[in-house]
Parts: structure tokens; sequence; C-alpha cells
């Protein structure tokens, strides 16, 4: 293990304080948004400029890392994102926080390519999936633990907003003092949306839905836990809960769908999810004291139940299409999946908090579950028109947080051991790139 962590210590050390800053800014968020008692619709729309800027990001974030190199880009990104944390604590503005989110979202989808193509680039044969295993571990932990840290100071004043830019700021230390060559930054071939409804339109509603259900659940769900009554810890671990239980089934739901159609398994994802959400309806609409234990533990183990059903809808949508794409179309495919989503991440708060706005705070949950069933619904009616893919054929599952397409170079090739290969540019001279790191502006975008 440690032979497998050394090489890429600094970046996952950076991940996780970039997350730690990133989870409790989103958290941190919600309950501030809770407590102005405005309508659910404005605060859904304030949270969804993250994912607005997570989606601009993917496309044009690329431009900054190739025209000034990784380690600059990095450096950048992580200061305007420290800085706009920062600035929240200035003006309690809905408008001015939802253009702070679209900033965020952007800085955070420019991070996230530097992070994913460093990794690739330090990834071996042997050490591939243990380093994309420790990635998604340290994104999820990171996450997890940061609800916790909004205890630490008064959720309305000063001081979390500049722990989160100090977290921000400190987590560009590693990145800025490694020694390590900024990585070539892959250019997928363009992969049209349209083209890939016709080859696999499950695959696409799974990961569009999985965008509605998680992107709900992230923008409006520490509204969800004010406004049914749960206090500060309360609300803290109720969200830990949900983005720790991501981690409980990734592993046995790939392992089932590597085996079998893997439609039957996204059936089963959707209805767990449907039903997981219609009992977390129930409960918000019991009227029960949620800080007592009872009912507590009934909230906590339901969300974590529905964590670990809703996180796998995207990894076994995903692979579900890449089963019927060409080796060499995957990078630009997983694109044009990550895109579906983030559509569906941009819709999510909004629709959410509309409903809530109508039935009330259990809302969220009546949306996700709704979206449950659509999934079901969909794929039960694909498995009757279209046959499987023969098992031989399916690639294995890779069970990864949904972050930029540059991840998707990670993944193992067919030469490698025995699964799809994937077809990119190679890195470029190392020499070249340290260079590249030194000159000005110019003389690094024609390096990078």
């Amino acid at each position: 293990m440690w032979h497998s962590f050394r090489p890429v210590a600094s970046l996952l050390i950076s991940v996780s304080i970039m997350f730690l800053g990133q989870g409790l800014l989103n958290t941190l968020l919600g309950v501030n948004l809770a407590a102005a008692d405005l309508p659910s619709t404005i605060s859904g729309l304030v949270m969804s400029g993250y994912f607005l800027g997570l989606v601009l990001g993917s496309i044009l974030a690329v431009h900054v890392i190739h025209r000034v190199g990784h380690i600059r880009a990095f450096a950048a990104l992580a200061s305007t994102f420290s800085a706009a944390a920062l600035a929240h604590a200035f003006f309690s503005d809905p408008i001015f926080w939802g253009l702070l989110r679209v900033i965020a979202g952007f800085c955070m989808a420019g991070l996230l390519m530097c992070t994913e193509s460093w990794l690739n680039e330090k990834a071996t044969r042997e050490t591939r999936g243990t380093v994309l295993s420790m990635y998604m571990i340290a994104t999820y932990l990171s996450q997890g633990v940061a609800q916790f840290m909004l205890e630490l100071g008064p959720t309305a004043g000063y001081m979390l907003f500049a722990l989160v830019s100090i977290l921000l700021s400190a987590a560009l230390v590693p990145v800025a003092l490694t020694k390590v060559p900024g990585p070539a930054l892959p250019t997928p071939r363009r992969f049209g949306l349209r083209k890939l409804i016709q080859i696999s339109p499950t695959g696409v509603v799974g990961c569009l839905s999985s965008g509605v259900a998680m992107g709900a659940f992230y923008g409006v769900g520490p509204l969800f836990a004010r406004n049914v009554g749960l206090d500060l810890s309360g609300t803290a671990a109720f969200m830990s809960a949900i983005i720790l239980g991501g981690l409980i089934l990734q592993w046995p739901l790939g392992w089932v769908s590597d085996r079998f159609d893997r439609r039957p398994v996204i059936i089963f994802v959707g209805i767990s999810m449907s039903v997981v959400s219609a009992a977390l309806v129930a409960l918000g609409l019991a009227n029960l004291d949620l800080n007592t234990l009872g009912p507590i533990a009934a909230l906590l183990g339901l969300g974590a139940l529905f964590g670990a059903t809703a996180s796998t809808l995207y990894p076994l949508s995903a692979a579900l299409a890449n089963d019927w794409i060409d080796p060499q179309d995957m990078v630009p495919a997983s694109g044009g999946l990550l895109l579906a989503y983030s559509v569906g991440a941009v819709a999510g708060p909004v629709v959410a908090s509309v409903i809530m706005d109508l039935m009330g705070p259990p809302g969220l949950f009546a949306l996700i579950s709704v979206v449950g069933v659509v999934v079901t619904v969909f794929t039960f009616i694909r498995l009757q028109v279209r046959e499987s893919i023969p098992l031989e054929e399916q690639a294995p599952v890779q069970m990864m947080p949904r972050m930029t397409a540059v991840a998707y170079t990670m993944l193992p090739s067919e030469d490698e051991d025995g699964q799809l290969c994937f077809d990119f540019d190679a890195p470029p001279d190392p020499a070249n790139e340290t260079d590249a790191e030194q000159d000005p502006p110019d003389a690094a975008g024609q390096a990078a």
C-alpha cells in the first residue's frame, strides 16, 4: 500500500484537504440559507450555481491548464476558490452567493482536472487500481468528516467561512511544493450526446437521473435537515451518513453487475432508492422530534441506505453505456455521460426546492423517489426491447466519484490486465514540462 501511496501522496493530501473545504462550505451555505428563511426555490437556485460552474469548468478550464501549466493553474484556481469562499461572509445576498457558487464550481472542475491528470501520470500498471480506490475513498471520507466541522464555530459568523478559505488555500501547498513535473492533459475526441443516447439510452437516463438525485441532495439536503427540525449536530450527522454510506455498496453491486446483465442491477438500485426515499418522506411528515434517539437513529440509518444505493446509480449506468462503446471512444463518451449527470445536477436542486415549497421539506426525497421510479420503469422497458451484451464482452465496473472525464484515463488498459484500452495522447518529455512550469505564460501555453 505504501508503495502505491508514496508517488501520489502529495496529490491525495491536496485532494483530501480540498474536499474538507468544499464539503464544509456546501453544508454551511445550506444551513445559512435555511436560517435566512428564504423560499426554498431561491435557496435551490443559489445552490444549483455550483453545478452550473462545474459544467462550465469542465468545458473551459482545460484552456487555462493548457495555457499556464498544471501547477500555476492549480494555484490560481485554488486561490480563486479560497477568495470566493471567504467572500460569502461579507454579503448575505442570494444573487451574490449564486455567482460565488458558479465560481466555486468552475474552480473545482479545473482543480479536479489538474489532480486527475496528475494521478493518471503517476499510476502504473501495478498501482492503477489502488490509486483510483484511494482517490475515491479520499473524496468520500473528506466530505463525510467535513460535516462535523460545522460545530467548530457559529454558522452565521465569519469563522467557518475563514476556515473553508484556509483549507482551500492549504490544499495548494502540497502541489506547489511537489517536485513532480506536470503531466500532459489528454484531449479526447468529441463524442456527441445524441450519439451516446442512440448507443445506450439506459446509460444516459441513468446518469441524468443520478445527477438529479445527487444534485438535489447536495444542493438542498442541509435545508431538508434543518427544516425538519434537526439541530446542527443532527444535520452534520445526517449529511455525513449519506455521504459515507456511498461507500457501502460500491464494490458488491459492481461485482454482481460484472457477472450478470447490468440492467436488473440498475432496476434494483432504482427500486431501493425509491423505497428508501419514500421512507424518508414518511419520516419527515411524521412530526417526530428527530433529535431524540429513536427517530434520529432511524433517520441516519435510512440516510446511509439512501447513500449506499443512490451513489451506485452513476457508475453502474456509465458501465452499461461503456459496454456498447468502442474502446477508443471511451474517454470522450465519458465526458458525455458526465455532461448528462451535470445537467441533471443543475436541475435537481431547483426542482427539489420547488417541490419543497409546495409540500414542505420532505419534497426533496419525494422528488428522488420519483426519480427512482423513472429509472426503474425505463430500464425495465429497455430490458424487454434490447438483448443484453454477452457477459464476456462486458467491461468491469469502475467505481469512481463523478469528477471529470480525465479520471477515465486512469482505468486499466487491455494490454496491461485484460481490460479495455484507451486511446489518448502520450505525455510530453518531462524536461519540457518542467521548463513549461517555469516559463512565462505564453511559453508555458505552447509547452503544456
